[in-house]
């Protein structure tokens, strides 16, 4: 199993010359198959570069995982190209809301006057589908899904193929409800990251940072650490960067996760555009 970073800031897009090294684009992560399919998760600003890609590969079956539905995981659907292509079968599966469905909540940014396009409009097949639900298979793979600590409905994912596995969680504020306890069953997203060989979670603020931004979703460079210790992952690596946070910010950052990294655990990584993680 190989998963490729596309995007990995966090809030909003950051392009400028401080963020070169590691990237300004929202969350998106490619799950690189041998098949033809493609799976995505997230549709942030970092999926416009990968639906080139789609494109010049010949791509046309692509699955979409959204964990949830605020702007910097969303903000670059609108700008994938194959969406306009009616020859792409696209399938997005997003977090369930009892209010509206996962297909009108996302239409609201395909008209104007946010968007000059309706959702009508869009060319590709597409289907929805809500989560969580039954695992998804395909490509020698497992996804498997749950809520998470996160305003708003939000899912995490947890993908498997043998005996390896990677967790993906953005946007997670485990803090919240507690990481210091006997079993991970008793932490939010325990289950879906518990003994994953890699761990891509939210280590959006510095401890500092944190401790005025209690309930916003996110995590501190401490809690990620922590988390992963709780749960038995054996590598974490630092996603969702502040929009504030330059290059050398986030090395600073990274240097505070591994000197808080026990001698037993691998040193955490820091995630960045175009890093390609080898699992298993």
């Amino acid at each position: 199993m190989r998963l490729k970073i596309w995007g990995c800031r966090g809030s909003v897009a950051t392009p400028g010359p401080d963020t070169t090294k590691y990237g300004g684009n929202t969350s998106c992560v490619e799950v690189m198959l041998d098949d033809e399919t493609a799976v995505v998760l997230d549709a942030g600003t970092g999926i416009r570069a990968l639906g080139l890609d789609l494109l010049q590969r010949g791509t046309r079956q692509i699955r979409l995982f959204l964990t949830h539905l605020h702007l910097d995981h969303l903000e670059g659907l609108r700008f994938f190209a194959p969406l306009w292509d009616e020859n792409v079968s696209l399938e997005i599966w997003g977090p369930r809301s009892p209010v509206e469905s996962l297909r009108d909540r996302i239409m609201r940014s395909f008209s104007p006057p946010l968007f000059p396009l309706d959702f009508r409009d869009v060319p590709a097949g597409i289907t929805f589908h809500d989560l969580p639900g039954e695992p998804w298979l395909g490509g020698g793979i497992a996804l498997h899904s749950d809520l998470v600590l996160h305003p708003g409905p939000t899912v995490g994912f947890r993908l498997q193929s043998g005996g390896s596995s990677v967790a993906y969680l953005p946007d997670h504020e485990p803090a919240l409800a507690g990481i210091d306890t006997s079993s991970p069953d008793w932490i939010s997203a325990g289950a879906l990251a518990r003994d994953a060989d890699f761990v891509l979670h939210d280590a959006q603020y510095t401890e500092a940072e944190y401790d005025a931004k209690i309930g916003w979703g996110h995590s501190s460079v401490a809690d990620a650490v922590a988390f992963a210790r709780a749960v038995g992952a054996r590598r974490l690596v630092l996603f969702h960067h502040e929009p504030e946070h330059s290059d050398r910010a986030l090395e600073q950052l990274e240097e505070r996760a591994r000197e808080l990294t026990l001698d037993d655990q691998e040193p955490p990584l820091l995630a960045r555009e175009g890093m390609v993680l080898e699992v298993g």
